[in-house]
């Protein structure tokens, strides 16, 4: 049924299984901002996305809001995608092969009115590790390779190095390498499934020690309210979603200057949202995936409520969209 503010979430099994939505997730907070707002929101998984014929559907559950949170209802119920106003794709990585399927069925969307954040098309061609290669001035040097060789000779060239697997998330697989280290083969090994897997090595940042800054882009904007993420338990990185780990982090000059330089391409490819993560001015990652926005924590360090100025900046997106319909199929 036609419905101009209709909108979908697309999220992780977990967060379906147990609804986890709590104030560390950024989709707990946009959910239930948008509900407050009036508009009909809607979760569903990837594994719930399916096409008959050429025509996209989905079963989904509704949502609804009350005491200050969120659920979701008992019942499912299947949608056409044509019908939304907008679908937020947010399933955390692995980008495997059951993610980029699902990436397939929403480029069957075939209503120009339809929003989908981010871009399906960019989702699939631009890897969140090798993104920041678009923008080879603020990138730190790097390489991307499965030959230890290659990983090796770009090893003594800068004496430090990050190895890190090119579709993961939240740290995971990601090592710190110097050229006197005695496990050099077999952490070069594991990390590429014994030269079977490519990885990304970037030059080692010095400014890791005080942390990495999460920059937040939406829309061709990217906003003044960051957090530092610094490292937990004697790591070089962080790891922890805890509090104590995460403090303000307001840009600096040279930071602000990076929207300039990124966001009409970030927009040209689709990519309304992203999480830009920064050391020394460098950008280390751009996360288009389901960015974290650490809605929780820029509220109480900046004493704002950021989950209404996202609102606010995705309904400037949104407002002048349509839905379609999808007659004759449900």
């Amino acid at each position: 049924m036609k419905n101009e503010k209709k909108i979908l979430f697309i999220i992780d099994e977990i967060e379906l299984k147990y609804f986890e939505f709590n104030r560390l997730i950024t989709n707990f907070w946009l959910i239930k901002c948008f509900l407050e707002r009036g508009y009909e929101v809607s979760i569903t998984v990837k594994n719930l996305l399916y096409l008959n014929g050429n025509i996209p559907l989905a079963k989904i559950y509704q949502t609804s809001a009350r005491n200050n949170n969120i659920f979701k209802s008992e019942t499912v119920d299947t949608v056409c995608l044509n019908d939304f106003s907008v679908i937020f794709m947010r399933p955390d990585p692995p980008v495997d092969i059951d993610y980029i399927n699902a990436t397939y069925i929403l480029s069957y969307i075939n209503n120009p009115k339809t929003l989908i954040i981010n871009s399906p098309k960019t989702l699939r061609d631009f890897n969140e590790k090798l993104y920041i290669n678009k923008f080879p001035n603020l990138a730190p040097e790097n390489i991307v390779s499965a030959n230890k060789n290659i990983i090796k000779e770009f090893l003594f060239k800068n004496g430090e190095i990050i190895i890190k697997p090119l579709n993961r998330c939240f740290s995971s697989g990601v090592f710190y390498l110097n050229k006197a280290d005695k496990n050099i083969n077999a952490i070069i090994d594991t990390a590429t499934n014994n030269g079977k897997t490519q990885i990304m090595a970037q030059r080692f940042l010095s400014g890791i020690s005080k942390g990495d800054k999460r920059l937040i882009f939406i829309g061709g904007e990217i906003f003044n309210y960051a957090v530092r993420k610094v490292a937990t338990n004697n790591d070089f990185k962080f790891n922890e979603h805890v509090k104590e780990n995460l403090i303000k982090g307001d840009l600096d000059e040279s930071e602000k200057l990076i929207e300039g330089q990124i966001a009409q391409t970030l927009l040209d490819d689709g990519v309304y949202m992203a999480g830009l993560d920064v050391i020394d001015g460098k950008i280390i990652e751009i996360n288009i995936t389901s960015p974290c926005f650490f809605i929780n924590e820029i509220n109480s360090l900046y004493n704002v409520n950021f989950e209404n100025i996202i609102t606010d900046k995705i309904l400037n997106i949104i407002n002048s969209e349509k839905s379609g319909t999808c007659a004759g199929i449900l």
